[in-house]
């Protein structure tokens, strides 16, 4: 089974994420998209797949957003998506991609959403929040 989650090992969400799913028992594969970005088709997949505006996968936060001036709506989801390509810091993570489906997780617990076993027990995250695993449908 192949789980892939595209990461930002700086970010405590996505450091929590890939700790849930190697919790869950699966090795993830890790897209470190800052040093890897997506091609713009793989992009445009993902955005798709997670059922997300372009808009919402943008990240302000500690990004040129602001200096680029994009909370203007003349920007079209090509240009952003361009934006994206240049600056893979406006990309919002972690995204997750397991056969269940494709999550933005945010907040990470998202990703017991899309996790073939949620199961996970007891999981601490690095802010000392307790998030414990859900229970699979019978």
């Amino acid at each position: 089974m192949t789980i892939t989650i595209y990461h930002n090992p700086k970010c405590g969400t996505s450091r929590n994420v890939l700790a849930m799913i190697r919790q869950s028992g699966e090795q993830p594969r890790i897209v470190e998209y800052l040093e890897h970005p997506p091609k713009r088709t793989e992009l445009v997949r993902l955005i798709k797949d997670m059922g997300l505006t372009v808009r919402d996968l943008l990240r302000q936060k500690g990004t040129p957003y602001d200096d680029l001036g994009l909370s203007d709506p003349k920007w079209t989801d090509g240009e952003l998506i361009n934006f994206m390509i240049a600056h893979p810091i406006l990309i919002n993570r972690p995204m997750v991609v397991t056969p269940l489906g494709t999550r933005l997780c945010r907040p990470s617990e998202v990703v017991l959403e899309i996790l073939p076993n949620p199961e996970i027990g007891t999981f601490r995250k690095e802010d000392g929040e307790v998030v414990v695993g859900k229970k699979q449908p019978q």
